[in-house]
């Protein structure tokens, strides 16, 4: 088997010759310079690579590491090569000269080490980007059970590492590993046999190239033919890019999946690929070569004709020399032509803007201080700490040798090698470098930013219009006998006292102030007193009215309704003088917290004396706990006084609530303290609505045959 001069590959060459003509061509890149160039074929041999690097550097004739025969000529860098194979050897020397060196298809990841390819640059994305979209588009199929063919060198090892790496991050398992390595022809066979046994008894539906592609590599895909045709098989654009391997295994790769690399923009070179005739050219004996292998034309050269015909026994003919070379179908191929490009391009714009730069330097008059590097030379024990930063001594003996450290928390630095960090401001806070000192972010329930602000607002509506509504029903009905039998007067004065308490939920919303840290206090403390005072009222009468419905009882004298606007306003007067007190000796005020947060300023309202705020709260508990005692008491009356059992309720919802609320209010900081106190005084107004009046709007509205006077007696009740 012999290696033809593949016409995609001469492809790249006419786009390298064409880009140089052009920024010759070009008067605004490298004006009054003119690019030549060296081309050698490395025949996708290291050695070949490495003999010919080496060439370029010594000059003609023989070559001499670190000795040049070029004369005046100027050599600017190198462009090349075709794959990462002969790419890392050249980098490796290149990196010793210090010259540059552009690839358009070397992919290898050790290529990315700056360290030791300082000058190596390349327009093709490197292996490692490569095989993880490989890996994400292999997950995306569903596919966890992949076999893996890969060549027999450094470039296969390394691309398996990698591509292992990446499938194991997407879960995805390896079955086997088949390396085309070469053996000799007496085990070749078996070797095959054994690879074949191998891929046949495997699960596996896909399999993945990765590595150089080689003849070895080629002949190994041609022997498991067989075994491979009915495989999926997946690979990157390494071997999407060779026309070879799809012309001569299409059988093998059809309905296989590639990765091609995203066109670069580039000139239209269709006229200058069609200008390369034989005839126009006889001096290309690449050309010549091409036509003669692949059309089998007769050669100018006898002896090439010769050799080709007796030994690769070849029919030639006479050709036109006419031909164009856009004739093979596998010239039209992309390849890495935009690659090729962008690489000669690049270097050139390289070297232009260096050309114009060191003619701006040459311009100026004025003699560069220190000789030719135009900086003060560095001689330090330590580097300097930046801003942010502060000096910490690391040698007893020199004080100039020292370490930077971060500045401590709540501190900054603004000046280079700061000695000491300074701290912030209460109301200030570093930012993130640590350089400034910038105002702290309030906190507060807010109604622009806090989304538990949009729940207590529906909560505080639907419960405020609740109440309004059965304020209206039982204006309504205020004549039917249910409401009168159950305090009409103390209902409207609860139902009243309870909206009163769901609106003035709405301060503790907001950014607090002196004013409305005081309201919000006293309107709570005073309106649920007033509730609990007339659900003690409301007990009260109940039991005195059962009591005065025994024939000869003294409680009939009690029925009235002064009695329970003297429990009402006594109870509710007592928290009154509670609240006045507390206002009076330590009021309530704002209180900007700076030190519960990092970074932040709780606005917040401070109780002023936490005797006053807890003396409110207890006296509510008094009030809610006898409401309670006295409801539990009176809850075996008759259905006709039942009221009290729905007390019970509704002063049992209320005392958990709050006795709930208690230890979440004191672990709780900052506006989730506020956030507590709300949904307490939202759940108790809901559990005395709840247990006290919807049960009546029930039986007013849907069942009014309960609403009369004769159901009333008929329960032993007279009235109330």
């Amino acid at each position: 088997m012999y290696v033809r001069p593949i016409p995609l590959y001469y492809k790249y060459l006419l786009t390298f010759i064409f880009v140089i003509e052009e920024i010759n061509k070009d008067q605004t890149i490298l004006p009054n310079v003119t690019l030549g160039y060296h081309i050698y074929d490395s025949c996708a041999q290291e050695k070949k690579a490495v003999k010919s690097v080496l060439q370029i550097l010594s000059g003609s004739g023989k070559t001499i590491p670190n000795y040049s025969c070029m004369g005046h000529r100027t050599l600017s860098g190198f462009i090349g090569g075709h794959s990462s194979l002969t790419t890392l050897p050249m980098a490796q020397i290149l990196a010793v000269y210090g010259y540059t060196q552009i690839s358009y298809g070397g992919t290898s990841y050790l290529l990315s080490d700056r360290k030791f390819y300082p000058t190596f640059y390349r327009t093709v994305q490197g292996d490692a980007h490569s095989y993880s979209v490989l890996s994400g588009l292999i997950k995306m199929f569903g596919w966890t059970w992949v076999g893996v063919l890969a060549s027999d060198d450094d470039s296969g090892n390394e691309e398996f590492q990698i591509l292992t790496e990446y499938l194991t991050s997407d879960s995805i398992c390896v079955a086997y590993i088949i390396k085309a390595k070469f053996y000799k022809l007496d085990v070749l066979h078996e070797m095959n046999k054994k690879r074949a046994d191998i891929i046949r008894k495997s699960s596996a539906q896909v399999i993945i190239l990765c590595g150089t592609y080689s003849t070895v590599l080629a002949d190994l895909l041609a022997a498991l033919r067989e075994v491979i045709n009915n495989k999926t098989l997946v690979f990157g654009p390494t071997f999407a890019l060779i026309p070879f391997l799809m012309e001569h295994h299409m059988d093998v790769f059809n309905g296989s999946l590639a990765l091609q690399p995203s066109s670069l923009p580039m000139l239209d070179m269709r006229s200058f690929y069609d200008s390369f005739q034989p005839i126009n050219h006889p001096e290309d004996k690449l050309l010549e070569l091409i036509w003669l292998l692949w059309k089998k034309c007769l050669s100018r050269d006898r002896k090439i004709n010769k050799v080709y015909s007796e030994v690769y026994e070849i029919s030639l003919h006479n050709c036109t020399g006419k031909q164009r070379i856009t004739e093979f179908l596998s010239f039209h191929l992309p390849g890495l032509t935009d690659r090729v490009y962008k690489a000669v391009y690049s270097m050139a714009l390289a070297l232009h803007n260096m050309h114009m730069h060191l003619r701006e330097e040459s311009s100026q008059k004025i003699p560069p201080p220190y000789g030719y590097r135009h900086q003060i030379p560095m001689s330090q024990c330590s580097e300097k700490c930046n801003p942010g930063t502060r000096k910490v001594q690391t040698s007893a003996l020199y004080s100039c040798c020292y370490s930077c450290v971060q500045c401590s928390e709540g501190e900054i630095s603004n000046v280079t090698d700061s000695e000491n960090c300074l701290m912030c401001a209460d109301h200030e806070w570093p930012n993130e470098k640590k350089t400034q000192c910038v105002p702290k972010e309030l906190e507060f329930l807010s109604y622009t930013n806090d989304t538990i602000i949009v729940i207590i607002l529906i909560a505080s509506v639907l419960l405020c219009f609740s109440t309004f509504l059965i304020i209206i029903i039982f204006i309504l009905y205020q004549d039917t006998p249910l409401v009168k039998a159950n305090n009409k007067n103390l209902s409207f004065l609860l139902l009243v006292s309870i909206m009163l308490s769901i609106i003035s939920v709405f301060l503790f919303l907001g950014h607090p102030v002196d004013a409305t840290c005081i309201l919000r206090q006293i309107s709570f403390g005073v309106l649920f007193s007033v509730a609990i005072s007339c659900v003690l009222g409301k007990t009260i009468m109940v039991y005195i009215a059962f009591k005065a419905s025994k024939p000869g009882s003294t409680w009939k004298s009690w029925i009235s309704t002064k009695l329970s606007n003297c429990v009402v306003l006594m109870c509710s007067s007592i928290q009154m003088v509670i609240c006045m007190s507390w206002v009076t000796i330590s009021s309530p005020f704002q209180e900007l917290d700076t030190h519960s947060y990092h970074g932040k300023i709780i606005v917040q309202c401070n109780e002023g004396s936490l005797i006053g705020f807890y003396s409110v709260l207890g006296y509510m508990g008094i009030l809610a706990a006898i409401s309670f005692i006295t409801a539990f008491l009176a809850r075996t009356l008759p259905d006709s006084f039942n009221e009290a059992k729905y007390i019970t309720f509704s002063m049992l919802v209320f005392c958990s609530v709050w006795i709930t609320m208690i230890p979440a209010y004191l672990s709780s900081k900052g506006k989730y303290t506020v956030a507590v106190e709300i949904f307490a005084i939202l759940a108790s107004c809901a559990g005395l609505l709840g247990c006290i009046f919807f049960p009546k709007c029930y039986i007013i509205l849907w069942r009014p045959e309960l609403n009369t006077r004769k159901h009333l007696l008929e329960k032993g009740c007279d009235q109330i």
